[in-house]
């Protein structure tokens, strides 16, 4: 983020987005990691209702926020290869803004949306959760109020969101793939494809892994607290990896730093 932030040479739609996907990724972790500290230091594994709420609220927030700054990402770069005519047109910094803002106001609406409904539960113990850290599927179990409501709220933005972001994805990565294939350079058309394939897995892991674990009954085991690791810690160690680090103009701002 400093140095995209210092290089005037990086200030493009490509680097806004990922200096907001950067900006998602530190406030991912941030969610979790403290209190989880807290507890190995400690040993004191309790955490309060509100304090869970707060957990499950932001985490709604970010996965939302990110899932669309990554398919707003996929569209900027289908327009700057499949359409390099009118890019500079289409992506002007007007339209970047919306798309940020834009994916907060929708990330805050899913938030509250799945969020607000679990103040009508009522938890009758045991009061015990199977995770690192406070997440829907591990505390709806956990209440005797009839849960339908939620799931059914819950399922329906999962699909919205998750398929609306994730498929869009999938579309742009196609049309830009097809693109670089006709690519004459064959150095070059190993280049591209290598960074594409790379956004590709990563996007991947993030909604199945992430999708799928909250569609899923919880059953408290250890593979679904490694998935949760998955999506909540080694994607957002990669983004920044994979988006900027393998980036030949990031590497050169980074030495001129």
């Amino acid at each position: 983020m400093a140095v995209i932030k210092t290089d005037s040479h990086l200030h493009t739609p490509m680097y806004f987005f990922l200096v907001n996907l950067s900006f998602f990724d530190v406030f991912y972790s941030s969610v979790m990691v403290p209190k989880l500290v807290q507890i190995l230091l400690t040993k004191n594994k309790t955490i309060s209702f509100s304090g869970c709420l707060v957990q499950i609220g932001l985490t709604f927030f970010i996965a939302s926020s990110e899932a669309l700054v990554l398919s707003a990402m996929a569209y900027d770069r289908y327009s700057a290869i499949c359409n390099p005519l009118v890019y500079v047109m289409v992506m002007s910094k007007q339209f970047c803004v919306f798309l940020t803002c834009g994916s907060c106001l929708l990330g805050v609406t899913n938030s509250l949306i799945n969020t607000l409904p679990l103040l009508r539960l009522h938890f009758c113990g045991p009061y015990f959760i199977h995770h690192y850290s406070c997440e829907m599927p591990e505390l709806l179990p956990l209440s005797c109020t009839d849960l339908f409501p939620n799931k059914m709220i819950l399922f329906t933005t999962l699909v919205i969101f998750g398929f609306g972001c994730f498929f869009p994805i999938m579309f742009s990565y196609t049309k830009i793939i097809s693109v670089i294939l006709k690519i004459s350079s064959a150095s070059g058309r190993r280049k591209a494809f290598s960074t594409c394939s790379s956004h590709v897995i990563v996007v991947t892991l993030f909604f199945v892994t992430g999708v799928g674990q909250y569609l899923s009954p919880a059953t408290g085991s250890i593979l679904e607290q490694v998935i949760s690791l998955q999506y909540s810690i080694v994607t957002p160690l990669l983004n920044p990896i994979i988006y900027s680090l393998k980036n030949v103009e990031v590497k050169i701002a980074i030495k001129k730093m």
